[in-house]
């Protein structure tokens, strides 16, 4: 039997997606398909590890079912995605499914829920009146079952060719509802290339502890871990929205990081990643914040509302904002303080930023100056516009470390260097390797203050900076005007001369033409 591919399960997994089309927003049934994707996964997995039991111990079902208590999932029966497949015509399907998912964060409660006691599949339901009328419900999730039955997604690994495939759909997915849903997926997904880019810049070492404190569906965060290069580090997340920390505790699972911590809550407000008291320390902080978040910090408690905890930045029990409260509009810089204040000693941090954190004044003036006093930061890089879901306007990248080699910081305008595509624009291989390769130099020593390279990078000095007010806007950097040609001014004389000459004949022609109309 041949192996199944990449675009094999990409494709069987986005035409599953033809069930809700037209008819549901994306970012509504999103959940519905990526959470069926995970139990399909499982089932299947359950089953291949259980015909090897069973191959192993001569057809003994009970020592194979014996052994099958050890492994990474326990799978009720009435959990499996064959039973749901086979009651796919009952009336209640919907309670079935929530049943079904039920019993499952049961039997694996240290896997599938949070700490604070909430289950992954908390905020779905399959029988919810999102998905229609009863029989309209019915149908579609029918429909759903069938999409992903076996002979049509076999997610078997001994079927599989490639060790990485599910995951791979799964991101596939994820990146095809933020570009269908635009905004509202936008803000759980941060683009491959761009992930693929951070993960570079602050390559970890082995050993290494890595963590995103925004990490949405834990794409980038995937993609640090990844970049390692052996199995030997730790990942951390923590995610505010519900329904997206659950996209990510799966999306763990189906790379195979079972031991990935991601936590569910507000970062800023009730960090959930601590040691005892204190915020828990790494060697890699990444992370896609929301642009400007505003009313990000101060709450009150609010009479007879146990939801409400209040919080103040400026009395912050961890200190995070020793340099200064950023304004409660803007979150840019609570999010980048907070990164900061994880980082153990050598520790390397990589954020993506609008613009305005780069030059903005009052109180994110003074926390960016302090922040370059510290010679924290070690890097500036434009990128180009429209590479995310959801708004068009360009980010940047700040890289921080705590053991640069220099206290000069490098500036990049990578800003032009794209593919340019219908909806989103695209970083390429050969742009991220840019990059990456521009940065590296740097770092090793190899690029010197004041040259300006090829009106892409320049290296600055502190007194150059501080003789800017601290401004980061890169233009004052890198001078990338385009100088335009020289105009020939007797060669356009010529040319005019030619159209003239040209004019006239055709409106001799259209004055021939009208003469002979007329008669």
């Amino acid at each position: 039997m041949a192996k199944i591919t990449q675009k094999d399960i990409n494709d069987a997994v986005w035409k599953a997606c033809d069930t809700f089309r037209g008819s549901i927003d994306p970012s509504v049934y999103k959940d519905y398909v990526l959470t069926m994707l995970f139990l399909k996964y499982l089932s299947d997995v359950h089953d291949d590890t259980l015909d090897t039991y069973l191959k192993k111990y001569d057809g003994d079902l009970t020592r194979a079912k014996r052994s099958m208590q050890y492994e990474r999932f326990t799978v009720p029966e009435h959990s499996h995605f064959n039973y749901l497949y086979e009651h796919r015509n009952e009336s209640n399907i919907g309670e079935l499914i929530d049943i079904a998912f039920a019993d499952l964060e049961e039997a694996n409660r240290d896997k599938l829920y949070s700490e604070d006691g909430s289950g992954i599949f908390k905020n779905i339901s399959f029988n919810s009146s999102l998905l229609g009328e009863p029989k309209d419900k019915n149908q579609r999730l029918k429909t759903l079952l069938i999409d992903f039955s076996s002979d049509k997604l076999n997610l078997r690994p001994s079927h599989l060719g490639g060790t990485d495939i599910i995951g791979g759909a799964y991101e596939f997915l994820i990146a095809n509802f933020a570009s269908d849903a635009g905004k509202k997926a936008g803000e759980f997904f941060t683009p491959a290339e761009v992930s693929t880019l951070l993960a570079k810049l602050t390559k970890s070492k082995p050993g290494s502890r890595i963590c995103d404190p925004t990490c949405g569906s834990g794409s980038l965060l995937i993609k640090a871990g990844q970049e390692v290069g052996s199995d030997n580090f730790s990942l951390y997340g923590q995610e505010a929205n519900g329904s997206t920390w659950a996209l990510a505790v799966m999306n763990m699972f189906l790379h195979g990081f079972d031991n990935a911590t991601i936590r569910w809550g507000d970062t800023i407000r009730n960090p959930k990643l601590k040691e005892g008291d204190a915020l828990m320390k790494f060697d890699t902080v990444v992370a896609n914040p929301p642009f400007s978040l505003d009313k990000w910090g101060k709450v009150e408690d609010k009479d007879g509302d146990k939801t409400t905890v209040s919080y103040d930045p400026e009395s912050d029990k961890y200190n995070r904002f020793w340099r200064g409260v950023p304004p409660k509009s803007k979150g840019d810089w609570a999010f980048i303080t907070h990164m900061i204040e994880t980082l153990n000693e050598h520790g390397k941090a990589g954020v993506v930023v609008p613009h305005g954190v780069l030059f903005r004044g009052s109180s994110e003036g003074k926390i960016r100056q302090k922040t370059i006093e510290e010679n924290l930061l070690e890097a500036v890089i434009g990128l180009p516009a429209n590479l995310f879901f959801g708004t068009g306007i360009p980010a940047a990248i700040l890289v921080f470390n705590k053991q640069k080699s220099s206290n000069n910081v490098l500036f990049i305008d990578a800003s032009k260097r794209y593919e340019s595509a219908k909806n989103q624009n695209k970083l390429r291989e050969q742009d991220i390797n840019d990059i990456v390769n521009t940065y590296n130099q740097f770092a090793n020593g190899k690029l010197k203050p004041g040259v300006v390279e090829d009106k892409y990078s320049y290296v600055a000095t502190p007194k150059e900076i501080q003789e800017n007010d601290y401004n980061l806007n890169i233009p004052r950097y890198i001078d990338t005007f385009e100088e335009e040609a020289e105009v020939d001014i007797s060669a356009v004389q010529k040319e005019i001369e030619q159209l003239e000459g040209e004019l006239k004949t055709v409106q001799a022609e259209m004055d021939n033409y009208l003469k002979q109309l007329m008669k």
